[in-house]
């Protein structure tokens, strides 16, 4: 069961153990994670009785970056956050930053829990059915005491991109229909999905520069504002659009490779279109597990991602059938209904024999 009061109140909880300095707020660079980052820098700027007062910090976490490493570390203890709050980038072991609260606002498979000292988990993984990133930061944010009657209402069409940017549209209201189904009289699907389709540009273009989506999102009234806008960072969004488009409709024109209950869809682009790749051969292969494999992506890997209509649980059909993985090698992960990895060419061409793919299947 989805207990979101639960976890609001225990966000609240933690954050009354931040210092006086404005937190830090670290998310992920799709839909869910960047809609997760803006609800929570937009409520801690509306708090009004805490330690925390004061604007936020809201960074997000891109392309061939780790919330967990040296660098980021470094950057953040120059800016001397009072705590940090991690959304959509999971839950692992470890302090990113020692010595500064941290929270964890996540609904993926923990890769490792981490000490209670290092973090506070507010994790929706075990939840029936499993909330997005963004919904439980709406309900995080709806338990901060927050200056004036408004409360976070306003964001909840927020929630609302992220929700349709991992679950779909179907997804979302069928899972979530309390917030969903007045989302959609005020806003109507179709301007949810365009949000969503435009917020999700930027980082699957070959710069992988979310920046301007989640400005957007930090200021935007709602779907209309990013549909329409005229400033500079909603024409980027368009613009990152146009040339996602162009690169995917030439990976759809290259036909899958079969083995077993698997079809492999090759393709070779700067810009991340592996995940749309699969996801738009799911319709016709409903019995197989589709995966876009990418080669182009970052020179020396192969950046993959797989979808199903038939498989609920793709993470343990990928570990299941994993090859030997090195340090550098990321594998299935993800949710349990869109996972995958990004593995050294190496160990793609090991996995894809194992499956039992030929030589075509194979990356130089």
């Amino acid at each position: 069961m989805t207990d979101l009061a639960t976890h609001g109140a225990a966000f609240a909880r933690a954050v009354a153990g931040f210092g006086p300095e404005p937190p830090v707020v670290l998310c992920h660079d799709d839909a869910d994670g960047l809609s997760a980052g803006a609800i929570l820098g937009r409520a801690f700027d509306r708090a009004g009785d805490g330690p925390w007062r004061g604007s936020a910090l809201v960074r997000v976490v891109g392309r061939g970056e780790s919330a967990w490493s040296q660098a980021l570390r470094d950057e953040l203890a120059a800016r001397k956050p009072g705590g940090l709050v991690v959304t959509d980038l999971g839950v692992q072991a470890g302090a990113i930053l020692p010595g500064v609260p941290m929270v964890l606002v996540d609904h993926h498979i923990p890769r490792a829990w981490p000490e209670p000292a290092d973090a506070t988990v507010i994790s929706g993984h075990a939840d029936a059915p499993i909330p997005t990133s963004s919904l439980l930061a709406f309900a995080c944010a709806a338990a901060l005491p927050l200056t004036g009657s408004g409360g976070v209402e306003d964001l909840a069409w927020l929630a609302g991109i992220g929700l349709v940017g991992d679950l779909g549209d179907r997804g979302a209201t069928g899972d979530f229909p309390d917030i969903m189904g007045p989302l959609r009289k005020a806003h109507t699907a179709k301007a949810l999905r365009e949000a969503v389709s435009l917020v999700n540009a930027p980082r699957r273009s070959a710069s992988g520069d979310a920046r301007p989506a989640l400005r957007l999102l930090l200021k935007a009234t709602g779907p209309a504002d990013i549909i329409d806008g005229t400033d500079p960072d909603a024409a980027s969004l368009r613009a990152a659009r146009a040339e996602v488009k162009a690169a995917l409709e030439a990976a759809r024109s290259v036909p899958p490779l079969f083995a077993g209950p698997v079809a492999l869809i090759h393709c070779d682009s700067p810009c991340q279109i592996h995940p749309l790749v699969a996801q738009s051969w799911t319709g016709r292969l409903r019995r197989q597990v589709v995966i876009g494999a990418n080669a182009g992506f970052r020179p020396g890997f192969v950046h993959f991602a797989a979808r199903s209509a038939a498989v609920p649980d793709l993470i343990t059909f990928l570990e299941e059938r994993a090859p030997p993985l090195g340090p550098d090698d990321q594998f299935a992960q993800g949710h349990r209904r869109a996972t995958g990895g990004q593995i050294r060419v190496e160990t793609w061409n090991r996995f894809v024999a194992d499956l039992g793919f030929g030589p075509e299947a194979r990356v130089p």
